[in-house]
């Protein structure tokens, strides 16, 4: 199957390559920018290229998932990412998961980033229910997705570990019926 290459009016959602690994390193070993993302901070290039291999792998597992890189559509490097993955089929449910570059925060870039891969999922995955796990203190993650019209629910205790801790996550869902995302929506 082909990647599903999205477009917005300032952005392409793309397959992400082992073009991109510079950028995601760029991305990823920022420690402040990253200290939300729910994983260390990477320092290598390898490591970069093996999270290229990662997000591709996404899509052959049992439980399979799409993550896009975000560039600009005037041109450049990777920005970010925005992915849906932990699809379960049957369930009709996914989990969400996204970081953008630190000097291209407040712009409204990932709220137009996730507005199309969310209404992507409604419609090309079937999804009823979209999940995702913020850390508490995330105002600006929460804010973002409260805007999209995700729920809280309630607050798993300790479900994160990096930075040489454990994190409190706060679950959020938006569901199909929800959403003026979906065709379902209001």
């Amino acid at each position: 199957m082909d990647f599903p290459a999205l477009h917005t009016p300032r952005l392409t959602l793309r397959e992400i390559t082992m073009d991109d690994a510079p950028a995601l390193l760029g991305i990823h070993s920022d420690a402040d920018a990253m200290r939300w993302f729910g994983t260390d901070p990477i320092s290598t290039l390898e490591q970069a290229r093996q999270m290229v291999e990662k997000f591709a792998g996404w899509r052959n597992l049992p439980a399979p998932g799409t993550r896009w890189g975000l560039a600009l559509r005037a041109g450049g490097p990777l920005i970010g990412s925005v992915g849906l993955f932990k699809w379960n089929p049957g369930w009709r449910c996914c989990t969400l998961g996204y970081e953008l570059a630190r000097g291209r925060q407040g712009q409204g870039l990932m709220s137009e980033a996730l507005r199309a891969a969310l209404a992507w999922g409604f419609e090309q995955m079937a999804l009823n229910r979209i999940e995702a796990q913020v850390h508490p203190d995330n105002q600006a993650s929460l804010k973002l997705l409260e805007r999209l019209d995700f729920k809280t629910e309630g607050r798993a205790r300790q479900a994160g570990f990096w930075l040489g801790r454990h994190h409190d996550l706060l679950n959020l869902s938006l569901l199909r019926g929800d959403s003026a995302l979906s065709d379902a929506g209001h």
